[in-house]
């Protein structure tokens, strides 16, 4: 645990950058919108946001980090604790071709978020292919990641939280997986890889999946599909069980502000290593995903419902293993700079049983968020939230967190 809570930015060095960057933003020394240049063929544009939280769980006393860990990334940072840059370049090659870039550092650890072309064939129609490492297919919140279109500073648990579920190491009968229920930070099983690391989310918004993806749009319905190297759990580079994780989303707007989606996904999410080691096939190890969305908007508010419902299929195991996040989330505009939002959140589990014991496979965890930002100018944004998780199971149970952020974009 000690290693892990080293590798996040002091409050003390967030707290002197929240104060170095917001002078010269409020001076307008940085750009206001994204830069561009070689006659309009390149565009340059950026977002930093610098969060600092003061946290409280109900065996710790004064201000301490997430001990419960109901924040953390897969990258072993805490949402809640984060310095994040990102850079996005786009250069259009040639009236069909471009290519796209998106670079981002968080907190001192540099990632290639996305690098991918995109191939527009046809000038009078809406219909693109994007081929490399592209963005997700499925779901809504997988649009809203960046920071300026998160109402609120934390993260959807469905798309964050940390099962205990790990791609190169698996249990071998309930009786694990009980024992690492809520340890999904920092989980470890018998098969496969005994080092233990951090487990897996229903849908990983922190990284982006290596494939091609075709996208169009006919009136007021929008289709994509995709194949790519991983999985929604567990996004790759490069293939590590020679299975493709195939993923599509259709929306439909058949109104101004009115948005239907559903999406579904489907891909093996163990690596061929550890399958082996269970004397299995990586493809009996399939993680089946779908969701469905709804987002309305007008005036001052904006309301967005989603639900994700991942099963993933483990023949150590049985039953199958059900996991389901469902969120209620909105904005209300006070005035042009000021805004108050509010997010519900819920990911529960399916039951299974034992030897002497029957229980959820992972603990079900709770979370709503409050909070509000306020515009000091266009592009420079100051957020605060209050944020409760509560699950039944783990060393925490119960915590709290009051999180401010400095947002920047152009």
């Amino acid at each position: 645990m000690t290693l892990r809570r080293t590798r996040l930015l002091p409050l003390s060095a967030i707290a002197a950058a929240l104060v170095c960057v917001a002078h010269p933003l409020g001076a307008q020394i940085l750009p206001e919108r994204p830069v561009v240049f070689a006659d309009g063929r390149a565009v340059v544009s950026g977002d930093v946001s610098l969060t600092t939280s003061c946290s409280h769980a109900e065996n710790d006393s004064g201000c301490t980090g997430d001990t419960g860990f109901f924040n953390y990334s897969d990258y072993e940072h805490s949402t809640l604790r984060m310095a994040r840059f990102g850079v996005t370049t786009s250069v259009r090659i040639n009236d069909h071709i471009s290519a796209l870039a998106d670079m981002r550092l968080e907190n001192t650890t540099p990632r290639p978020y996305g690098a991918y072309v995109r191939i527009h064939p046809f000038s009078d129609r809406d219909f693109d292919i994007q081929v490399g490492r592209i963005p997700w297919t499925f779901g809504a919140f997988s649009r809203h990641t960046y920071s300026n279109d998160n109402p609120l500073i934390g993260y959807p648990l469905a798309y964050q939280y940390l099962t205990s579920l790990r791609p190169d190491a698996l249990p071998s009968s309930p009786e694990d997986l009980f024992r690492m229920r809520a340890r999904g930070w920092l989980s470890s099983f018998p098969i496969g890889s005994t080092t233990p690391d951090a487990g897996l989310p229903l849908a990983d918004a922190f990284r982006w999946d290596s494939g091609v993806q075709a996208h169009g749009t006919i009136g007021w319905i929008e289709a994509a599909g995709s194949v790519t190297t991983g999985s929604l759990a567990h996004p790759l580079f490069l293939d590590d069980n020679n299975g493709k994780h195939v993923s599509g989303r259709l929306a439909a707007k058949p109104l101004p502000g009115l948005v239907f989606g559903v999406s579904a996904s489907r891909a093996p999410y163990v690596t061929t290593s550890a399958a082996e080691a269970a004397h299995a096939n990586a493809r009996d190890f399939t993680q089946r995903v779908i969701g469905a969305d709804v987002e309305f908007s007008r005036d001052h508010y904006l309301v967005r419902f989603e639900t994700v419902w991942s099963a993933y299929d483990l023949p150590t195991i049985e039953p199958r293993l059900d996991a389901r996040g469902t969120l209620l989330e909105g904005r209300y505009k006070l005035t042009p700079r000021l805004f108050l939002a509010a997010r519900a959140d819920h990911l529960g589990f399916n039951t299974i049983t034992g030897t002497i014991r029957t229980d959820t496979w992972e603990a079900p965890v709770t979370r709503w968020e409050i909070g509000g930002g306020y515009s000091v100018i266009r592009n420079v944004q100051l957020r605060t939230t209050f944020q409760h998780n509560s699950r039944d199971g783990g060393r925490v149970r119960q915590m709290t967190a009051l999180a401010a952020q400095l947002l920047y974009w152009f």
